[in-house]
């Protein structure tokens, strides 16, 4: 394999020291360590991550590395990559491939030479490490055990692909299991998208109209949030049933295009492809904000934006105004990228603790079952999610009741 691609490696001591905060406050994870350092779960194999890459990502890949495994780690947003962190991998002897700003030609080439460490188990984020095996890299199909995705658009790609026959492997949806949309997605999105917002606007939530379209759990979390803050709420959605739990919470339901006109700030959390479009940018007010939290930028369509646009410039760090032949201007938050991650921390380590866990738990699933397991989507396994919870409450030294024997026998004869 080609040497490492880091751009800093004289910040690798800053690196380990926000990996070992991060670590300090990540339980499960600690726990798991210890478990797969004794156990040596992945001894001989080869495993790949490709998530963002910070702090709470390099534990992670610090994780299986300590279970036996050879590490190779690049990023999956250029935005989110921080460079003393790739510094500090680098220097704990794992293969790593990224820096920050990285363009998508570049990212491609990263990619690709994370991949040659050719994996028995893929950790993706948004599928595009799945994509590259299953349309560049078929040579190292052979030798891919399962993948392990982390994110509502990577699993609804690797459900698609799996419904079309075409799937190439075991993918276990992360995104799909309860520690991850109750935590994560509901309570770590709703938190860190409104830290990179009023951290790179500087501006109240109090009073503003926002508009999230988009009310799965990511989009529930950011809500409930976005109304402690004092912000009027508006949902936009195509699901009758998730449309029909935003009103009974209280919230405004109506189209984009009838919300568009109101909204101060808008959020696009759903994972599909231009969500915001021309006919909504040309009705938007002056000053509206305009930020993504799905996966991919191609939520807001920036083609249209541009085309819009008379001028554009930084109106602030992360902030770029396009002002329209009205002269009015709409401000773009992070590019487009994801504003939780471009204009911030991303999610606070507690709650990465438990995605992560349940990666690591179903890497070693995969490591151990693989033979099991049918090239198509699968569920994780209720007892891993189950596990992760209780590791939950015991890093935070919690316990819970437990069913009495008789009552146990009541609900399992319950015609008794």
């Amino acid at each position: 394999m080609q040497n490492n691609i880091v751009a800093a490696p004289q910040l690798a001591a800053e690196g380990k020291q926000k990996i070992e905060w991060v670590k300090r406050n990540m339980p499960i994870l600690q726990q798991i360590e210890a478990d797969f350092h004794r156990e040596k779960y992945f001894a001989g194999l080869r495993i790949l991550v490709c998530i963002h890459l910070e702090a709470k990502t390099a534990y992670l890949a610090q994780v299986f590395a300590a279970g036996g495994a050879e590490v190779a780690v690049t990023g999956s947003n250029p935005h989110s990559t921080k460079d003393d962190v790739v510094a500090a991998l680098a220097a704990d002897g794992l293969h790593v491939y990224a820096r920050y700003g990285a363009t998508p030609e570049e990212m491609q080439q990263y990619m690709n030479l994370a991949l040659d460490l050719r994996p028995n188990i893929v950790i993706d984020d948004g599928g595009d490490l799945a994509e590259l095996l299953h349309n560049e890299r078929r040579e190292l199909l052979a030798d891919v055990w399962g993948a392990c995705e982390e994110t509502t658009t990577g699993v609804l790609r690797a459900k698609a692909r799996a419904k079309a026959g075409q799937l190439e492997f075991p993918v276990v949806l992360i995104n799909d299991a309860r520690c991850k949309y109750l935590f994560d997605n509901y309570h770590g999105t709703g938190q860190s998208v409104w830290d990179g917002v009023m951290r790179t606007t500087n501006l109240v939530i109090s009073g503003k109209t926002v508009v999230i379209i988009g009310y799965g759990w990511c989009g529930k979390g950011c809500a409930e949030r976005a109304q402690g803050l004092g912000a009027n709420v508006i949902i936009c959605e195509i699901d009758p049933i998730k449309a029909a739990d935003a009103l009974m919470h209280g919230l405004r339901v109506m189209p984009l295009t009838e919300a568009a006109p109101q909204a101060d700030i808008f959020l696009t959390v759903t994972g599909n492809k231009h969500v915001i479009r021309k006919e909504h940018f040309s009705k938007m007010k002056n000053g509206a904000i305009i930020c993504n939290a799905g996966h991919f930028k191609i939520e807001l369509d920036l083609e249209a934006l541009n085309a819009l646009a008379l001028e554009k410039k930084a109106m602030r760090q992360n902030i770029t105004g396009f002002r329209l032949e009205d002269g009015r201007w709409l401000n773009l938050l992070g590019d487009g990228d994801l504003v939780n991650i471009a204009c911030a921390d991303g999610h606070p380590a507690e709650i990465m603790d438990t995605s992560f866990a349940l990666q690591a738990l179903s890497g070693k699933h995969v490591a151990l079952h693989h033979t099991d397991l049918s090239n198509d989507v699968h569920r994780v396994p209720d007892e891993i999610d189950e596990e992760v919870a209780r590791l939950k409450l015991k890093g935070s030294g919690v316990s819970i009741d437990e069913l009495l024997p008789e009552q146990i026998a009541y609900l399992e004869n319950w015609e008794e």
